[in-house]
């Protein structure tokens, strides 16, 4: 039998790598980049049906990915994570060039103007 594809689409992949030019969003390596999920699939999460959308995903790489699960407190200050009842869409999220971008289900990163950096 084969495996459930639970991850994002290709064409969610492909708009998140065009929309952050395939660089972690934390440390701007362009190597071993995985995607992470802002609100987390798990304990039934992966049934919302927004999850696998650009909003809720950002480019990693391994190394930052698990600095995200290791440190919650301060990813969830800059917006790599994003716990519940909030929703990924509503919360800003730091990037490694400086700025900070609020994020849309159809791949738009648009430059938060007066953002705390």
């Amino acid at each position: 039998m084969a495996r459930r594809r639970t991850g994002p689409t290709n064409t969610v992949r492909d708009l998140i790598h065009e929309r952050d030019g395939g660089r972690c969003v934390r440390c701007g390596s362009t190597h071993r980049l995985t995607f992470h999920h802002r609100v987390n699939r798990g304990k039934g999460g992966a049934r919302e049906p927004w999850i696998n959308q650009a909003h809720n995903l950002l480019p990693a790489c391994r190394l930052c990915n698990a600095w995200f699960e290791d440190n919650p407190k301060t990813a969830m200050e800059a917006g790599w994570k994003v716990r519940r009842p909030q929703v990924p869409d509503e919360i800003e999220v730091c990037y490694a060039d400086g700025h900070v971008y609020r994020l849309t289900s159809d791949g738009v990163r648009t430059v938060v103007v007066g953002a705390a950096q």
